[in-house]
């Protein structure tokens, strides 16, 4: 089954970034708005301290799993919001890198920020995302969370 979701460019705007600008989905829906996935272990214990990308990794890891429990892929995504606790552009753009390993071609409307600091102790990364489903039926979406598995795995 294919995603709800219909990504929105404009020639009118730089093509140079790796995102689209917009999302949108022409179907009746299922929605989920996913809380910060963050950088912590199934006993609850913040990963990778002081490692940007090893935290983006583990962060990629919780969202995949907080979507396939839900039937969802990250190609079911329509927005993220990524959190970064550093005033250095280059940590930014380390944790993007990342995130965008995951994404492959899905290039979801995103925001990627430079904060102080996050809510956990030693939490560099966080990533909330907004997912869209079809509702034709309970396997919606599913398709592309064996892809996202795949990547998800080959990370780890």
């Amino acid at each position: 089954m294919s995603s709800a979701v219909r990504l929105i460019r404009n020639h009118r705007l730089t093509q140079a970034v790796d995102y689209a600008y917009g999302a949108a989905v022409d179907a009746p829906v299922r929605s989920l708005w996913l809380a910060g996935a963050c950088p912590l272990d199934a006993e609850g214990r913040t990963v990778a301290v002081g490692d940007h990308e090893g935290q983006a990794h583990q962060v990629m890891r919780n969202l995949i799993a907080v979507l396939e429990g839900e039937g969802a892929a990250l190609t079911d995504l329509v927005r993220t919001t990524v959190y970064v606790a550093s005033a250095e552009q280059s940590d930014l753009v380390k944790v993007w890198e990342v995130y965008r390993s995951y994404l492959g071609s899905h290039d979801v409307p995103s925001t990627l920020l430079g904060v102080s600091v996050l809510g956990y102790a030693d939490q560099l990364v966080e990533v909330e995302a907004v997912a869209v489903l079809s509702s034709t039926g309970p396997e919606g979406g599913r398709e592309g969370a064996q892809s996202a598995a795949s990547r998800a795995s080959s990370f780890a």
